[in-house]
């Protein structure tokens, strides 16, 4: 059986492994001048590798079509990688959120493991090739590839080049185009895991400053409905919000409304809660504390304790309270003003960053044309997908790459 893996990201080697364990005589193709390039920036460049959590949640995490990679969960699971990279010499450690990370807390080691591996596997790996088209007979069955340089025959194709996130890594939806030409449907590609564009007035102010353990929620003004809330760090930016829960968060929000990935109606805001861990009478009794220990210093000096330094001029001026009040004139009506302005935070959101700046992309090729059980196309014999290529994505904390593994794994066995 001759085996055509194109991309050699984390589904594509995970696919030349799969197949040549079941006897393949595979070739890897990637366009770039090294494997897995990809994987060197997830994390942050530690590789979340996969979640703690048991395989039966992971479709929970997965709002993009979860329930398609049932059968793919459970074919190779988030045990059967770490147990695999353990192999090759990679210790892993648990984080917060159930996160998995090398203890090196670098993905380049998570990357040269699985290329060991795929070389051990006796694959023909193939740098700097580029793939134009998957050619095939007059019943729809594969032949083989044609490359820029070479036509290379094949019984069997696994299409895993990837979304449109990060296109210095490679991922230019090439093979979008070249699934197309198949006759597959591609659903609408955006971004998802993706940074905020919200307010400037307030987030270029406060521009670089990174929250930790604060709550948020994001509402919609118009249903005075809650959409999602989460629990963690968040990033204020130049154009808006990033960070952990806000990367999370855009994933949800992305299948809200239909929206154009520039605009949210104007009807979202973001709110945060500053001081999670206290209850309004709790806040505004340690308030009174600060004060009665402050009570000669002016409203703008006697935050420091409360706040950070950044965000102090923004909350006074917001909180309507003259900044040049002395703390034991402050009225219980102020206070109680500014107690709710740290409970809820509000910054108006007004949409998506690009798909350039996106983890991962939601939208790519049809799930409903895809065996989930094989990672077949239904349309062509012998063409199988892995990836982030399918119309999948999930939330952070290692999910994404999970797919990837699992569908790549699963597409290779068949």
């Amino acid at each position: 059986m001759r085996v055509v893996v194109i991309g050699g990201g984390p589904a594509g080697m995970l696919a030349a492994i799969s197949s040549a364990k079941c006897g393949g005589q595979v070739t890897l193709l990637e366009k770039n001048n090294q494997l897995g390039k990809k994987i060197l920036i997830t994390g942050k460049g530690r590789c979340n590798i996969t979640s703690s959590l048991d395989i039966s949640e992971f479709i929970s995490n997965v709002p993009g079509n979860g329930k398609f990679l049932y059968s793919a969960f459970e074919n190779f699971t988030n045990h059967d990688i770490i147990k695999m990279l353990k192999q090759e010499g990679v210790s892993i450690k648990e984080e917060r959120g159930n996160r998995i990370f090398p203890v090196s807390d670098k993905a380049e080691d998570v990357r040269n493991a699985l290329e060991k591996i795929v070389k051990k596997s006796g694959v023909d790996i193939r740098l700097n090739c580029k793939v134009k088209d998957i050619l095939v007979d007059k019943e729809n069955k594969v032949l083989g590839v044609l490359t820029e340089k070479e036509k290379i025959n094949a019984d069997k194709v696994i299409l895993a080049t990837g979304g449109k996130s990060y296109p210095l890594t490679g991922s230019t939806g090439d093979g979008y185009e070249i699934a197309k030409k198949l006759g597959h449907t591609i659903k609408e590609v955006r971004g998802s895991l993706v940074p905020l564009v919200a307010d400037k007035s307030i987030c270029q102010r406060l521009q670089g400053l990174s929250l930790r353990n604060v709550g948020i929620e994001f509402w919609d003004i118009e249903n005075h409905k809650k959409i999602y809330e989460d629990f963690g760090e968040m990033l204020f930016t130049h154009f808006g919000v990033s960070g952990p829960t806000i990367l999370s968060s855009s994933a949800h929000l992305l299948r809200y409304k239909n929206i154009d990935g520039k605009m949210l109606d104007d009807k979202i805001y973001l709110k945060i809660d500053l001081k999670p861990a206290l209850a309004k009478e709790q806040l505004d009794a340690r308030i009174l504390r600060d004060f009665a220990e402050l009570k000669n210093k002016q409203f703008k000096n006697s935050l420091d304790k409360l706040l950070p330094k950044k965000m102090i001029d923004v909350i006074v001026e917001l909180s309507g309270i003259n900044p040049n009040k002395m703390v034991n004139e402050i009225t219980k009506e102020e206070r109680t003003k500014l107690v709710e302005l740290l409970k809820n935070f509000r910054i108006k959101i007004n949409g998506f960053r690009t798909v350039d700046e996106a983890i991962v992309t939601a939208g790519g090729i049809n799930i409903k044309e895809i065996n989930p059980k094989t990672m077949e196309s239904k349309f062509v014999k012998g063409l199988f997908f892995a990836g982030e290529i399918i119309d999948v994505d999930a939330y952070t904390g290692g999910f994404n790459l999970q797919i990837a593994y699992s569908t790549g794994y699963t597409a290779g066995q068949n």
